[in-house]
């Protein structure tokens, strides 16, 4: 199991337990973080999106054409940020124990 830091959309800051094998939008919207996760994962929506702390961009996979896709169509509503990612898109693993994540604006 691996703690994440998160930032909410308020300024609350929160250290989550995260299970090994989960997506980090589960945990985040099952901890009522405001994230919707609407999708169910599938990378459709865009609800799960969160703004990765720098330090941790380049120790998580890179994104899948499927995921480059959907942030490329939430950014005609919301701030992308080069940090940007889809919570979905991020399984979390004890290698990311410790990961920091802002939770982006609703789309």
């Amino acid at each position: 199991m691996a703690e994440v830091r998160v930032k909410g959309r308020d300024g609350t800051e929160l250290t989550l337990d995260a299970p090994d094998g989960r997506p980090l939008m589960d945990i985040l919207r099952d901890s009522g973080t405001g994230v919707e996760g609407t999708c169910g994962g599938m990378c459709s929506c865009g609800t799960c999106h969160v703004y990765v702390d720098a330090a941790w961009v380049d120790r998580l996979p890179p994104k899948s054409e499927d995921e480059d896709m959907m942030l490329e169509a939430l950014g005609e509503v919301v701030e992308l940020r080069p940090n940007s990612r889809l919570s979905c898109q991020i399984e979390i693993s004890d290698e990311l124990a410790g990961l920091s994540v802002e939770i982006g604006p609703a789309a």
